[in-house]
């Protein structure tokens, strides 16, 4: 197979780790800031060669489910190594397909390769398994209790979906895939076709490593596909066993409809809408409205605000402070430029999307940026409305994805809780306060138990548009942030999502996995009768540092935001269709 050192982009995909030219159609990269297609012609997949990856990763599960914790962290750890390996040949070329700024480019490898290390680590200290022992009470009356052990198994091939704007951190090699392998699943990636060498060149250094580390065939493939057909045919197919999806809500409700029919129906965990609200409480514009409006701009427009977690949506006191913010707001937004967006079809909709905003009733134009200087750079925009006209029209509260804001003013806290309790669910709520200011904190303390029923991470003084990788991360929420609000897509307990627990009853000692045996070989945490465990000093796995990915190349455009991970957010805009192969006449396609 053609290694991650000596990889040319011949159009082909990997299939059980072998490069195959798909002979359904091709497609080729544009580079967005120039209109260019970019060489080569990518083949598409045929349903033959989607058939073949299915059965290879099903043929591939058992072995690779049975390999050692300790295995597989090795496994990720080179692949995370190979693409290091990769060096500027992968920057240079997510850069030409994005048209993302090379910085954002090394900060996101970096992510995913931090991502790919964190889930070793993970692998190691072993708390994912989710073992549990409750001894037997032969004595026990009126009926003695039986010998019962649990532990978590992993669910089978795992079919995730390239996201178009994360070509790193959320596509071939991102939280996704790296979980899923953790929790020893096979994964067919369905790239996206937006940036179809950079997700072949991730692929062939995850490819490399699985054959490196001696895994079975089927335990890696990337294929790509024209429109939903790939993709909808792999989530029928009785191998796969669970989805991850980010994307559009269309594209995820699209996928979680073809799950759902099918005779075995299985879980499809999809990231899908969010405008993230903020609050603006009166205290923090009090001490401070032109810093809390310049941090609000850059977070709204940093790379073209596609990101997730953009934060859409904000509402403003009235009075002097709300005032003195949304000035401050339009001078800094006014004086943004466009910046260069995924694609073609991303920036038409977002400027379709704009203008449909500022056309609806009640909403005023509070500031324009300026177009860029090349193509599919539209313009920002801060427009504004009426608590009234916010809860009357349902359509103001949806996404518009890229650098578009709506200010909604308030009177007092009492409309504020209502306004906040019609929202859908979200990603992340902000709150700004001023946390000397008595008021500031009695109406967060308010407005706390009604952000946790609405979103899955709750910001106080800071801003959305940065999502730590770590063990405390929920990036999720209630529909239609996601389709499954229990978990998350980052942080170490996204391994949860393909994982499920098995319990063995009165099974001899010689027939237990490692993990629920008495003498605890793997030297891993335990729950003991309802009491945690911890192994003693001479179990536990040498240590292996969690890396969390540097952030220091990042630089964001806003001195005054304080974003280490800013640029590490996957956008999902309903109005976009980031996802092309769900919805086939996505413009983003």
């Amino acid at each position: 197979m053609t290694t991650a050192n000596t990889l040319q982009l011949t159009g082909e995909m990997i299939i059980g780790g072998e490069a195959v030219l798909g002979t359904a159609g091709d497609v080729r990269a544009v580079d967005p800031a120039t209109g260019a297609a970019l060489e080569p012609a990518f083949g598409l997949a045929t349903e033959a060669q989607t058939e073949l990856a299915a059965t290879l990763a099903s043929a591939a599960f058992d072995a690779y489910r049975a390999t050692a914790p300790e295995d597989r962290a090795r496994f990720l750890e080179r692949a995370a190594d190979n693409i290091e390996a990769l060096g500027d040949e992968l920057v240079e070329r997510a850069v030409a397909e994005t048209g993302l700024p090379e910085a954002r480019i090394r900060g996101e490898r970096a992510r995913t390769t931090g991502q790919l290390r964190l889930f070793a680590a993970v692998l190691r200290e072993g708390s994912w398994q989710g073992a549990r022992i409750d001894p037997p009470l032969p004595d026990r009356q009126p009926t003695p209790r039986a010998d019962i052990r649990q532990r978590k198994v992993p669910l089978g091939p795992v079919l995730v979906f390239g996201a178009s704007n994360f070509p790193l951190a959320f596509s071939t090699a991102g939280g996704d895939t790296a979980s899923a392998l953790a929790a020893g699943c096979p994964v067919i990636v369905k790239a996206h076709n937006a940036h179809p060498g950079t997700s072949i060149l991730v692929g062939c250094a995850v490819a490399q490593a699985a054959e490196e580390s001696g895994l079975p065939r089927g335990t890696f493939s990337v294929i790509l596909g024209r429109g939903n057909s790939v993709g909808q045919t792999l989530a029928a197919h009785p191998a796969i066993k669970a989805v991850a999806f980010t994307g559009s809500r269309a594209g995820g409700l699209a996928l979680a409809a073809t799950a759902a029919a099918r005779r075995e129906p299985i879980p499809v965990y999809a990231e899908m809408s969010s405008t993230n609200p903020v609050v603006l409480l009166p205290g923090a514009l009090a001490s401070g409205a032109h810093d809390v409006a310049a941090g609000f701009v850059g977070s709204l427009t940093q790379h073209a605000g596609q990101y997730c977690t953009n934060p859409g949506l904000t509402f403003v006191p009235e009075g002097a402070a709300g005032d003195a913010f949304v000035t401050s707001a339009a001078a800094e937004l006014a004086a943004q430029r466009g910046q260069t967006m995924l694609t073609a079809g991303i920036s038409a909709a977002y400027t379709a999307g704009s203008e449909r905003l500022e056309g609806e009733a009640g909403v005023d134009v509070v500031a324009r940026g300026t177009n860029g200087d090349g193509p599919n750079t539209p313009a920002p925009l801060l427009a504004a409305t009426s608590p009234e006209a916010f809860g009357a029209n349902p359509r103001l509260a949806e996404e518009v994805f890229g650098s578009a804001g709506l200010l909604v003013r308030y009177a007092d806290t009492e409309q504020l809780t209502r306004l906040l309790e019609g929202l859908e669910g979200q990603l992340t709520a902000t709150v700004q306060l001023d946390a000397s200011d008595a008021a500031d904190l009695a109406a967060a303390r308010g407005l706390l138990p009604v952000l946790e029923r609405k979103v899955g991470r709750i910001l106080l003084n800071g801003w959305p548009t940065g999502v730590e990788v770590g063990h405390a991360m929920v990036h999720g929420g209630p529909f239609p942030a996601t389709s499954d609000s229990r978990t998350t897509s980052v942080g170490s307990l996204a391994v949860e999502r393909f994982l499920r627990p098995v319990a063995y009853q009165n099974v001899p000692e010689a027939l237990l996995p490692e993990a629920i045996r008495d003498a605890n070989p793997l030297g891993i945490p335990r729950r003991i009768d309802g009491k945690l465990q911890l192994p003693a000093p001479a179990e536990v796995t040498p240590p292996h540092a969690e890396i969390t990915p540097p952030h220091a190349e990042i630089t964001p455009p806003h001195a005054e935001v304080t974003q280490p991970n800013a640029e590490i957010t996957p956008p999902n805009a309903e109005v976009t269709q980031p996802n092309a192969e769900i919805t086939p006449e996505d413009p983003a396609a």
